[in-house]
């Protein structure tokens, strides 16, 4: 049995991993590969695994861009924070679409689709409706941090943007004060409004007032400057340049 997983997020390959081998113990897993690029040059230098494991939103655009470049009978089970990409993923060869973080049940139901061998006949109609029907969603509202021996509530209000370093997940406020969180950055990102934050590239996911410049740059990015944070090269890549200016007028 051979595994592929495609995932950005070094974190949540770990937390992927580690449950795709109680269910695979004797599987060669292989990955991580984190870009629509390194995962094309993988299947050209590789024969077809058994399964994959693919997030949607890689470190250089929107996975689907893979399978159009490399043509594959292998089955996908397809994990993302978003649900707007669902018909996309059953055009493929989906056994299931998982939301992130995602819940054990959901991933066993999904082996037990790839182990049946039930694929696009097995494509529930009503999770794809269900998905896709508008919801009111309840947004992360504060988030709960430690510091020392004390423990605090920050509300969303006062955030200005949340990053990822050396593979911690930080929240800075508005007054530059930084606090550590336990979730990784793609799960923060599913908890908060994106009509208030943007993830801006796999480091950064910041509200619009934490902006403070945005400039032009090579190959067609940009450059973006935000309040009270010392790093200097934040990009923003080609492919989501556009998102970005759609999230900037609202």
């Amino acid at each position: 049995m051979r595994i592929l997983i495609i995932e950005d997020e070094k974190p949540a390959f770990n937390l992927l991993l580690k449950k795709i081998k109680d269910h695979f113990p004797e599987a060669q897993i292989f990955g991580n590969l984190d870009s629509i690029k390194s995962a094309v040059d993988w299947f050209q230098q590789n024969t077809s695994p058994d399964l994959i494991f693919c997030d949607i939103q890689l470190a250089d655009g929107i996975s689907f861009e893979i399978f159009k470049k490399v043509k594959l009978s292998t089955p996908i089970i397809f994990t993302t924070a978003f649900d707007q990409y669902a018909i996309q993923a059953f055009q493929v060869n989906a056994v299931d679409y998982l939301l992130k973080p995602i819940d054990p049940d959901d991933l066993t139901r999904a082996i037990e689709k790839f182990n049946s061998n039930q694929l696009k006949s097995s494509i529930d109609l009503k999770l794809i409706k269900s998905l896709l029907e508008p919801k009111t969603i309840a947004y992360k509202t504060r988030f709960l941090v430690k510091f020392g021996e004390k423990i605090q509530s920050i509300l969303v209000e006062e955030i200005s943007f949340f990053y990822s370093e050396q593979r911690v997940t930080f929240l800075q406020t508005f007054e530059g004060k930084k606090f550590v969180l336990d979730s990784i950055l793609e799960q923060v990102e599913s908890q908060v409004d994106p009509k208030q934050f943007f993830r801006i590239n796999r480091k950064y996911l910041c509200s619009y007032p934490s902006i403070s410049d945005i400039f032009t740059y090579s190959n067609s990015r940009l450059k973006i400057k935000l309040h009270n944070c010392g790093d200097t090269d934040i990009l923003i890549s080609r492919e989501k340049v556009t998102e970005f200016k759609n999230w900037l007028d609202g």
